[in-house]
């Protein structure tokens, strides 16, 4: 007899601020870790959207943290200052309303990509999950906390949902937290292993066959039961408490 979890049995019912921070914990494991850097916004649909604060680091901010504000970035609810960047996630939700959960931060190795001005090849499996279209921004036009900037950054994106913003950074969007999850993740490990295989001095092309690639970039992110289930376990066991 097989058994199959429900989802209450791998974790807990999440709130959105819940959901949140456990993102920017685990991501913050991968790589990006950039100090204060980083923003992480989920669209409402009534004009607001919830995102991280100014001043704590995806460390330490907790769900009381989590603050909300309108999409001219001014504070609706919370008790700390709006991210200085935030005009990109502003340009972003304002131009592309259906986009419901954005990401930007200054990976490790994404940030080494984009400020080399070239996409990685995807040489693994792990490296294609969540699918989406990988874009280079390659103008950089100042940083993001310039409502024009944003604007531009997110103009040269079209429709794709992961960039690579040159001299800056990575953007990743999905409809839900698991998907940008997984599409975060992924594109760290593809950042990571591509510039891994350039430093071992090789060239070689993606052992991967187009078919499979084109598959992969079709993914929503939302599919792989137990991916996203699986770090908020393991950052529940390292702090118990980080949902209260």
């Amino acid at each position: 007899m097989s058994f199959v979890p429900t989802a209450d049995e791998l974790v807990p019912e999440l709130t959105p601020a819940q959901e949140i921070v456990v993102l920017a914990r685990t991501l913050w494991r991968e790589g990006y870790d950039d100090h204060l850097a980083g923003h992480i916004t989920v669209n409402l649909g009534d004009g607001t959207l919830l995102c991280n604060p100014w001043l704590l680091s995806w460390a330490e901010f907790r769900p009381r943290d989590v603050i909300r504000i309108d999409l001219d970035g001014n504070l609706v609810e919370g008790d700390w200052p709006v991210p200085l960047g935030i005009p990109l996630h502003l340009e972003l939700h304002r131009a592309r309303p259906g986009v419901q959960v954005a990401l930007h931060n200054h990976s490790q190795y994404g940030t080494v990509w984009a400020d080399m001005g070239e996409i990685p090849p995807v040489y693994d499996q792990s490296s294609s999950l969540g699918g989406g279209d990988l874009v280079l921004v390659d103008e950089y036009d100042g940083g993001v906390d310039n409502s024009a900037a944003a604007a531009k950054a997110v103009a040269a994106m079209g429709d794709a949902e992961l960039a690579l913003l040159a001299g800056h950074g990575v953007f990743v969007l999905g409809s839900t937290i698991r998907a940008v999850h997984q599409r975060a993740v992924a594109l760290e490990q593809r950042c990571r292993t591509a510039w891994r295989i350039r430093a071992a001095g090789s060239r070689a092309g993606t052992r991967l066959p187009d078919w499979y690639l084109e598959r992969s970039a079709r993914a929503d992110g939302n599919r792989f039961h137990g991916f996203w289930e699986s770090s908020v376990r393991a950052e529940l066991r390292r702090e118990p408490t980080l949902l209260s």
